[in-house]
């Protein structure tokens, strides 16, 4: 397995638990490839540790970013796709035959494949966006490109963000709510976007980026008020196979 030609992985910290290795395993073994190819885990603290994991890593092809590197990771980069450059961070590498690195963003194509989905030609009026960290930039340029205005919602507001009070006044006519932020993944299962849940209805739809627990309360909270919801778990798939796509273009 040492000599595999064809190495994959994943930069973060910290990596506790990844989806993309055990994505990428189940995915090996299923087609066949566990002999010539594998997926291993890079925890580095510090994002000047890539160049030494690019020279030591032998059949390095390429590898998926997490936090907190998604944009340190800029500067390291030859090139970087439009669609990233857009959004201001970087989830996949491409290495290149000499070595050089392309930067890529699949949160952008997994969002927006997998709320098409969830909508199913469904438009609706305006969007929430909650929270303004780095998970929400592919997900507002998503947006733009679908032609949902949106909010941010943060708990503080701002010249580009609103409080959760001032959400709470717009619940009627912004039918799509999305969670950015990791309130409610495991174990902190009990915490939830403080929006008044009582005010949704069925025509709004729940999007949580959290894919663990398989129901957050934040959808659990909507679903009591006959709201439609779904996890980021299929985003992930969609992720996941989009950086396959790439690394063997």
């Amino acid at each position: 397995m040492e000599n595999s030609k064809h190495r994959f992985g994943l930069i973060g910290f910290p990596l506790t638990h990844s989806f993309s290795k055990r994505y990428f395993t189940e995915k090996f073994e299923a087609t066949g490839l566990t002999g010539t190819h594998r997926y291993d885990l890079f925890e580095i603290e510090d994002i000047r540790a890539l160049p030494a994991i690019l020279a030591e890593t032998e059949g390095l092809r390429g590898l998926n970013v997490t936090i907190p590197h998604k944009l340190n990771v800029l500067p390291y980069l030859s090139e970087i796709d439009p669609a990233a450059e857009r959004i201001g961070a970087v989830n996949v590498l491409k290495i290149q035959a000499d070595g050089r690195l392309k930067g890529y963003n699949s949160d952008y194509y997994g969002f927006r494949r997998s709320l098409e989905e969830f909508l199913a030609g469904a438009k609706p009026l305006n969007a929430l966006v909650l929270g303004n960290g780095g998970a929400a930039r592919a997900i507002r340029v998503a947006l733009d490109d679908m032609g949902i205005p949106y909010k941010l919602v943060s708990r503080t507001a701002g010249d580009d963000r609103i409080s959760y009070p001032e959400a709470n006044t717009l619940l009627e006519d912004h039918t799509l709510i999305i969670n950015c932020t990791p309130l409610g993944t495991y174990p902190k299962t009990d915490t939830a976007p403080e929006i008044d849940y009582e005010q949704l209805s069925s025509a709004h739809f729940l999007y949580d980026l959290v894919y663990n627990p398989e129901e957050t309360l934040f959808m659990k909270k909507g679903k009591a008020q006959g709201a439609k919801t779904i996890n980021g778990y299929q985003m992930l798939v969609y992720q996941a196979e989009k950086s396959w796509d790439i690394w063997n273009s």
